[in-house]
């Protein structure tokens, strides 16, 4: 049989590969974090005709003749390089800015994937639309510490943040200068206990001949004014709560004086959250409180081109993806992570349709080649009528 046969064989079956991985990217070009692929063929084993000759005195060298035996699939590359960006306006919809993907939990197994469209179930764990749990760290007391296993990200709803006792609080703002000597000013603010239960500190201004009495829970200090400054002390103790006054002034024609700031807080709920650039889940509590809930974890390869598809835009490692590395995101080559953002398919459809038109090109002219060498057979056995 003639070799060219067999050679236009191996050449519709390769360019039909080319075929089917073209379509499959073409498919999926409005797939989240999908990754296109790209054939690549390699010849066939020779085979040697006549061997090569070293020059001689009298003759030069000649060079090897070989007949090709067609074209294989040499393998098919993934192309890891990023997708568009996409907003949402969904917060658990996220994106990676750089290297990276998110892990996830399924079926006992440890995927990964640069799909970020996640939700929350119903026991409040961060999943994706398939059902994978997303991985990372929990914090505890608002601190996710190293060495810490990972496990599903979960957002604890119902969770309380502890009441805060005060212990500092502070009077902002100006005395006014012109005030008549023994006319006094009153100024309150809330302050909680350890069990977060409020009551009013009150500090009494009082006009005196130099500058300004100020009392509070039986504890008093004298300031003394010149020139719109105060000067004396510039804390007062009242019921074991330290009042900063270093910021008042005594300025004439203007009243602003206010205890506006103080550090405890009640007891609160959670009432909201959001996840910001580094993985954090962070948690808004009803007493104003912002704390670190959990952190999503990132992973690397060495090569990420080794990694296997596992359906749903999820990878699995194989031996030639190297070593998983886990990390936060902004840190250790990892990328940011963008909130309410979904990392679109990185395929370029003018590229897959001239790759299409390629292998549609490559197809037919190896067609040709089988109907060529049919028509030599042909002659062949029409030789003897």
């Amino acid at each position: 049989m003639l070799r060219s046969l067999f050679s236009g064989i191996s050449g519709l079956r390769t360019h039909q590969t080319m075929l089917d991985v073209t379509g499959n990217n073409i498919a999926n070009v409005n797939t989240v974090g999908f990754k296109s692929s790209a054939a690549q063929f390699q010849d066939s084993l020779s085979q040697l005709v006549q061997n090569s000759m070293g020059p001689g005195t009298n003759a030069g060298g000649s060079n090897p003749a070989q007949v090709g035996l067609g074209v294989q699939l040499a393998g098919i590359r993934t192309n890891f390089t990023s997708g568009a960006p996409q907003p949402t306006g969904v917060p658990t919809d996220l994106m990676i800015a750089g290297d990276g993907f998110f892990m996830l939990r399924s079926g006992g197994e440890t995927l990964y994937t640069r799909n970020g469209g996640f939700s929350f179930d119903a026991a409040g764990r961060l999943t994706s639309a398939d059902g994978a749990l997303v991985q990372g760290w929990t914090a505890q007391d608002g601190v996710v510490t190293g060495g810490q296993a990972l496990g599903s990200i979960t957002l604890p709803v119902g969770a309380v943040a502890p009441a805060v006792t005060t212990t500092r609080a502070g009077a902002t703002g100006n005395l006014p200068a012109e005030t008549a000597v023994g006319e006094q000013l009153i100024r309150d603010i809330q302050v909680y206990d350890a069990g977060g239960a409020s009551t009013t500190l009150r500090m009494t201004f009082t006009r005196t001949g130099t500058g300004w009495d100020i009392a509070s829970g039986g504890s008093s200090v004298s300031l003394t004014l010149a020139d719109g400054e105060l000067s004396g002390p510039t804390e007062l103790v009242s019921n074991g709560i330290t009042v900063d006054l270093s910021k008042l002034t005594g300025f004439s024609k203007v009243s602003t004086v206010a205890l506006s700031e103080q550090d405890g807080r009640p007891a609160g709920t959670l009432s909201s959250y959001a996840l910001t650039e580094d993985g954090s889940l962070m948690g808004t509590f009803s007493n104003g409180e912002t704390r670190v809930l959990a952190r999503l974890a990132l992973a690397g390869f060495t090569n990420p081109g080794g990694l296997e598809k596992a359906g749903s835009s999820q990878f699995r490692p194989t031996a030639n993806s190297g070593q998983v590395t886990v990390g936060q995101a902004g840190q250790d080559g990892l990328g940011g992570i963008i909130s309410g953002a979904l990392e679109m398919s990185n395929v370029d459809l003018s590229q897959e349709f001239t790759n299409l038109i390629v292998a549609q090109r490559g197809f037919q002219a190896n067609a040709r080649i089988i109907t060529t060498s049919d028509e030599v057979l042909q002659e062949l056995t029409n030789l003897k009528r």
